[in-house]
């Protein structure tokens, strides 16, 4: 099977690659059907998804089964500021992806954000809530889901939330960074979500990857906490004790409303492949054992 990572660099690029390499995720080996997968990773520095023609060929010579989008532009705040680069890379780059894997016959993955809804909930949201977008962010994305879904009939959409992984910059990394040198973290404690780890996420994608299982999925850590929850969790597996501090939202402004309320179910996960996703505080024990910062 020929598979096209965009974003390849990114945490969850790097997490599909290295399973796809070696067979088998932290939740355990990976069918055999993705053994000997020639890999097409690809991001901005040798194809930016915003050209449309550049996608399109690429697409067209190269002909791969299934394309994984985990392009984004993902700065929150800066999507409020630069809109204009959020529309492009997060929506039309998404479009663009659509109609070439279209033009192969190509499925196409495309990973999204639990910022498409308005985060205001008091129950996960499941797949067919409707999406109410409260940032520059989420507008972004919401339209990047509606555009996959248009331009190809092989797609899935993943939503997926909080996510961190070995490569690159994330909340778990800063939150240890941050204690190193401060002695100590101030963290928001009226925000709650589903801490999801890259590895577990990529996982679930290669699953859906050999299906024709299309359409919308959410697909989190399971169960869910606040980012104060999360950081001492952070700080308790780190050796760090009892230093995070809880602050509110208000005590804590950003130039984006972020979601009071996000938590996502893996609803259609259940329904089709499974959902092996962990529990949050089993995936970030296994993660603070690993990683290297």
């Amino acid at each position: 099977m020929k598979i096209m990572i965009t974003g390849c660099n990114g945490q969850l690029g790097n997490e599909l690659i290295s399973i796809l390499k070696s067979g088998k995720s932290e939740i355990g080996a990976m069918p055999c059907e993705l053994a000997g997968s020639e890999l097409l990773p690809v991001d901005v520095d040798t194809l930016d998804i915003s050209d449309n023609a550049a996608v399109a060929a690429f697409v067209a010579e190269n002909r791969p089964a299934v394309i994984i989008n985990c392009a984004a532009y993902t700065n929150v705040d800066g999507c409020e500021s630069d809109f204009e680069t959020a529309f492009k890379v997060n929506a039309m780059g998404v479009r663009n992806l659509s109609l070439a894997a279209k033009s192969v016959g190509a499925k196409l993955i495309h990973v999204s954000t639990d910022y498409v809804f308005a985060g205001d909930g008091t129950r996960p949201y499941v797949e067919w809530d409707q999406v109410n977008p409260q940032s520059a962010y989420g507008a972004s994305k919401a339209l990047g889901e509606k555009y996959a879904l248009a331009f190809n009939d092989k797609t899935f959409v993943v939503r997926t939330s909080w996510l961190y992984g070995y490569i690159g910059k994330n909340f778990v990394k800063t939150v240890r960074r941050v204690i190193r040198e401060k002695g100590g973290i101030t963290v928001v404690n009226d925000q709650r979500g589903n801490p999801t780890h890259a590895n577990d996420l990529a996982h679930h994608l290669l699953k859906l990857a050999l299906t024709e299982e299309y359409g919308i999925y959410h697909c989190t850590g399971e169960g869910e906490c606040t980012w104060y929850d999360f950081a001492k969790k952070i700080a308790e597996l780190s050796g760090f004790g009892d230093v995070v501090k809880p602050c509110t939202s208000v005590e804590f402004p950003t130039p984006t409303k972020r979601p009071a309320y996000s938590s996502l179910s893996n609803l259609a996960l259940r329904c089709t492949v499974g959902n092996e996703m962990r529990n949050w505080e089993d995936a970030i024990e296994e993660y603070i054992k690993k990683v290297e910062d």
